[in-house]
């Protein structure tokens, strides 16, 4: 499970990236980038990403996620995170970046809240 596996599907027209693996530096990082990046391009803005089976995030992972967030807002688009598992969620906490984004523990309600 070294490197991040992404799925991607659609939930009405959100786009929904299943991450499985980690979010580490160097690859996992690089292909939660360039998948968020190609959306973006792609027009699809409203993006959820579901954490479920990411069992790791370090430093520069939790930068990827702040620096996609940041770029798809900027895109006037929206991020949100799904199923964050405990790990995760406690890192975003101590880095103070629970706030930061909108988390969901279930997907309809995380597809609803889109705009």
């Amino acid at each position: 499970m070294a490197e991040l596996n992404i799925k991607e599907r659609q939930a009405g027209d959100v786009t929904v990236l299943d991450l499985d693996g980690k979010i580490t530096i160097g690859e996992g990082s690089v292909a939660l980038r360039s998948a968020v990046r190609r959306l973006v391009e792609e027009n699809k803005k409203k993006i959820l990403l579901n954490l479920a089976g990411v069992g790791y995030v370090d430093s520069s992972g939790i930068g990827e996620l702040v620096s996609s967030f940041s770029s798809v807002s900027r895109e006037g688009g929206q991020l949100k995170l799904l199923n964050l598992t405990q790990k995760i969620q406690d890192l975003l906490a101590i880095t103070k970046l629970l706030t930061v984004f909108d988390v969901y523990e279930d997907e309809s309600s995380a597809v609803s809240a889109f705009k």
